[in-house]
């Protein structure tokens, strides 16, 4: 049997989305648009928590049944679009992310991860 690295994943998605939302925190859109060091930045952290969620649904499909109102599909057709269409990000979407997807996963992360705990 392999390692639960469950927690782990579930972890890196909190940490990221956490990161994220401070790296946008107390700014307003048009100068998000123009500081290109924290759209990368954001950009990276959302590549992480789909990366994360990739691991998450390709080792874990019970748990991801048990908490089908997470996005997990989202999280990684988010980081599928960014990885492989890169010269076409849509900073818009980004934005509109990391303003409402990202604090709506921060609030449902820890009774996830609490459930993980649980079954590991």
């Amino acid at each position: 049997m392999s390692e639960n690295r469950l927690p782990d994943y579930l972890d890196h998605m909190q940490q990221a989305a956490t990161d994220a939302c401070a790296f946008v925190g107390g700014m307003a859109k048009a100068e998000f648009l123009e500081d290109k060091r924290t759209q990368q930045a954001v950009i990276m952290s959302l590549i992480i928590i789909g990366e994360a969620a990739t691991k998450v649904m390709d080792g874990y499909a019970d748990f991801i049944q048990a908490h089908a109102q997470v996005p997990w599909r989202g999280m990684r057709g988010m980081r599928n679009r960014i990885a492989h269409g890169y010269f076409d990000i849509n900073l818009d979407v980004v934005w509109e992310t990391v303003q409402t997807a990202l604090p709506d996963l921060l609030r449902q992360l820890p009774a996830v991860r609490n459930a993980a705990n649980e079954s590991s």
